[in-house]
């Protein structure tokens, strides 16, 4: 399961399938991570020095975090895609396509002038959020999507 969790400054990215649950997060800013509750992780708990602490404690990589950048990332089902706004201005997309409740990513792509802000894996990982809410398998053929994945 992929997750995103933003506040107003950064964005917390979780990959259920690299966690092994060593607490390091847990205990690292208790008040933000809450394994019973859902949504189990509440960025508005702390203060962003300490999640961001915790975060880089995670031994397995299943938790990362970067700054939002003041970018908007959202879903847009009807024309199979993710886009990412600064301000109203479409910067952003990752598209898929679905083949037998198969969703293939099979493009991310960032405008040059805000590339290196990890814009691209909050599109990735929207797309994954939806389909994983659909019930829906993923694939990519996007290269970078791929990478996202582990395939």
């Amino acid at each position: 399961m992929h997750r995103t969790y933003e506040n107003d400054d950064i964005v917390v990215f979780w990959n259920s399938d690299k966690c092994f649950h060593a607490r390091r997060c847990v205990n690292g800013s208790p008040k933000t991570f809450c394994p019973g509750q859902k949504p189990w992780i509440n960025l508005n708990n702390a203060e962003t020095k300490e999640i961001w602490q915790a975060i880089s404690q995670c031994p397995s990589g299943a938790l990362t975090c970067l700054y939002r950048h003041d970018i908007d990332v959202t879903f847009d089902q009807e024309s199979n895609r993710s886009i990412a706004l600064d301000n109203g201005k479409e910067i952003g997309e990752c598209d898929y396509q679905i083949t037998d409740d198969v969703w293939n990513i099979y493009h991310t792509g960032v405008s040059s002038d805000y590339q290196g802000k990890g814009i691209a894996k909050r599109l990735v990982y929207k797309v994954l959020e939806e389909a994983e809410r659909n019930n829906a398998k993923v694939t990519a053929t996007c290269s970078y999507a791929r990478k996202i994945l582990n395939i």
